[in-house]
This record gives C-alpha cells, structure tokens and sequence, in this order.
C-alpha cells in the first residue's frame, strides 16, 4: 500500500459508487469495460468516468481495476 491512505468503499463519491456498483453487477459476466459503454448505461460521460475510475482503481475495494487500453475508449480490465 502507497504512502497515502487507500481509498474504501464508504470514501467514494456518488459518482464512484454508481459505477462500483455497475461493475459488481457485470464483473461476473465480463472482464473488460469501455469507459464509453458504462458512461452509456449510467447516464454519465465517458471523460467522467475515466475520472472517477482512477479513484475506485486506487482503492482497497473487493474489486481489482487496472486500466488496460487506450483505442477508441479507455478499457478496464476489472476482475473479482
């Protein structure tokens, strides 16, 4: 662990926990998500939830989120 304190799921904003709950529904049905497609179902921007995804990445959460490409939308390899 960093220096800095990890983030937990109680510390993140709204934002990030609609999409940390988006990803628990789907982790079991797939591995990597297009940050344009959650923007798409979550009624965000994608530049929005690029943002936010670097917070829940970065935190001690039961999931593990790397970022995994770059072509035409950040991808995120999120795994359980």
């Amino acid at each position: 662990m960093s220096a800095t304190a990890a983030v937990s799921a109680t510390s993140l904003t709204d934002k990030q926990q609609q999409i940390l709950g988006y990803l628990r529904e789907q982790v079991h049905a797939k591995t990597y998500f297009k940050s344009r497609l959650i923007a798409e179902e979550l009624g965000l921007s994608a530049k929005e939830v690029g943002t936010n995804m670097t917070a829940i990445a970065d935190g001690d959460l039961d999931l593990d989120v790397e970022r995994w490409g770059y072509s035409s939308s950040t991808t995120w390899k999120v795994t359980v």
